[in-house]
């Protein structure tokens, strides 16, 4: 007994080196990037994009550990057979007509649409149990999902990914129009990520700032693909995308000039280590007419160039996996900036702070002869503090006028003004050339109509409870606090004696 542990030990020892030397490859990837995109309107886009795939098929295999995949999703790919899962949680509109087209455009909030398996019995009973799962995983109130808000498209939402057929009995589709959006959701959706908030470009996921944006969307979205050019095995699919749009006064103070810093209040250090690709996409395509260019700062060792949304874009490509990238301070903190600035304009503005100053907007514009300018500004109705409406608060309340102050060209050459000599009409707007003059118009003010409470509730409401208040009140208190005699009846007065005297008199008896 003794030597057949020396023995067992050998048989170990030789036995490991081959069996390490045989391991197999990773069977999962990750990929991260990040695409920066400077807007028409002079607002800044982000979109984040991380996809996970897993050359495994989770409908067959019976699979036990999980190295990159969430574990959550790919128990409920199993589980509920599904096909393919796109889930978005939106804040805010996509304004095509400002920003352009996006990538991938979501609705204001929770939008799901499933694909099951033909192999699944019971869809709407699977579809029940999978938004209930979805709403804890994610934190969202996709659990109020039911029959009253599914329907089943039967033209649009085709599969995404690898299908063999259509049958759209086995898809379902539903919104959440008024599901708000916040950072208990964010947090989930980050924790689905092989890094997590710790590294790569998932550290400039900070939450007070994505949320402090005109537009916050993310997603996750499951899929089959090919795992090779024929098609021979299946892969899956997870990818999360993250979308922003920082406001360019708001967020960036008014300048056009943008950096990481500036958006996301962190810089990257270092790419996330389990990622095979970690890029930064700047979009340096020029949107403006008047020959402005982008300075990316640093500049990119290399260029991408291609057709996205049916219009040529150029893109700086910055490869976090590239030592040269990142400098020597493990500090990546990209800068956009414009060369050229506008000569002909001028735009200040200053947002309001509620109940403390009001908005102001000043532009130094050049209008041709015969033209019309609009300027028109986008606003929210609020309910005001009850203590903040006037005595008239149905009338409405007014916006102060606007101001327009111009130098209109004279059609007659005027004379040098000697301000002393001349009439005081004629010497109030000091102006050093003659061929112009100085205006200043003022237009009406203008009349807002805000949402009105009932005033008149509240006084019946208080009317009402001081009337029940002091009749109930005052029967208790004159119940507790006075005190109660029994009177006895006395024997008889003055006037009772006269009485008995009289009728004694006449012989009748006394009272």
């Amino acid at each position: 007994m003794a030597a057949a542990v020396p023995l067992r030990l050998a048989v170990l020892l030789l036995l490991g080196p081959s069996i390490w030397g045989h391991a197999e490859p990773p069977r999962d990837s990750l990929r991260e990037e990040l695409v920066i995109t400077p807007l028409p309107s002079g607002d800044v886009a982000a979109t984040f994009q991380f996809r996970t795939r897993w050359d495994s098929d989770l409908q067959q295999e019976e699979v036990s550990h999980y190295r990159l995949f969430p574990k959550a999703l790919g128990q409920l790919i199993s589980k509920y057979s599904l096909r393919e899962l796109h889930l978005s949680l939106t804040q805010g509109f996509w304004r095509t007509r400002y920003w352009g087209p996006p990538f991938l455009q979501a609705p204001s909030g929770a939008e799901l649409w499933v694909w099951f398996q033909d192999t699944v019995t019971d869809v709407d009973k699977s579809w029940k149990e999978l938004s209930n799962v979805l709403s804890g995983i994610f934190c969202a109130s996709l659990n109020f999902i039911d029959s009253t808000n599914t329907v089943t498209p039967t033209a649009s939402f085709k599969p995404l990914g690898l299908a063999n057929g259509t049958d759209h009995y086995f898809l379902r589709y539903a919104v959440l129009p008024r599901e708000v959006v916040c950072t208990e959701n964010l947090t989930p959706w980050k924790k689905l990520l092989p890094c997590s908030s710790k590294a790569g470009l998932s550290m400039l996921l900070k939450a007070d700032r994505l949320f402090h944006t005109s537009y916050h969307s993310q997603a996750v979205h499951i899929r089959p693909v090919c795992r090779n050019a024929v098609c021979t095995s299946v892969s899956w699919e997870l990818r999360q995308t993250l979308s922003v749009v920082f406001d360019a006064f708001v967020t960036g103070q008014g300048k056009k000039d943008w950096s990481l810093f500036r958006m996301f209040s962190r810089t990257l250090t270092e790419p996330c280590p389990l990622a095979t690709e970690s890029r930064v996409y700047v979009d340096i395509t020029s949107y403006r007419q008047d020959n402005e260019t982008l300075e990316v700062n640093p500049p990119p060792l290399t260029t991408y160039q291609d057709v996205i949304l049916g219009t040529r874009k150029t893109y700086a490509v910055y490869d976090l996996l590239d030592t040269a990238v990142i400098n020597s301070s493990r500090n990546l903190n990209l800068q956009l900036k414009w060369k050229k600035p506008l000569e002909n304009g001028y735009i200040h503005y200053q947002p309001a702070q509620d109940r403390l100053q009001p908005h102001l907007l000043e532009m130094l514009i050049q209008l041709p002869a015969n033209s019309v300018t609009k300027v028109s500004i986008q606003f929210e109705r609020a309910l005001l503090k009850w203590t903040e409406y006037t005595p008239d608060p149905n009338h409405g309340f007014y916006v102060s006028p606007s101001v327009l102050s111009a130098l209109v060209p004279s059609l007659v050459a005027a004379k040098p003004v000697d301000w002393e000599e001349s009439p005081l009409f004629n010497s109030l707007f000091p102006v050093s050339d003659s061929s112009s003059y100085f205006v200043r118009l003022y237009t009406e003010p203008l009349l807002v109509n805000l949402p009105t409470p009932d005033f008149s509730m509240p006084y019946n409401v208080i009317c009402l409870t001081c009337t029940v208040v002091a009749v109930c009140y005052g029967s208790f208190y004159n119940l507790l606090t006075r005190t109660f005699y029994i009177e006895e009846p006395k024997t008889g007065g003055l006037v009772k004696k006269l009485a008995n005297l009289i009728r004694r008199a006449r012989g009748v008896p006394p009272l």
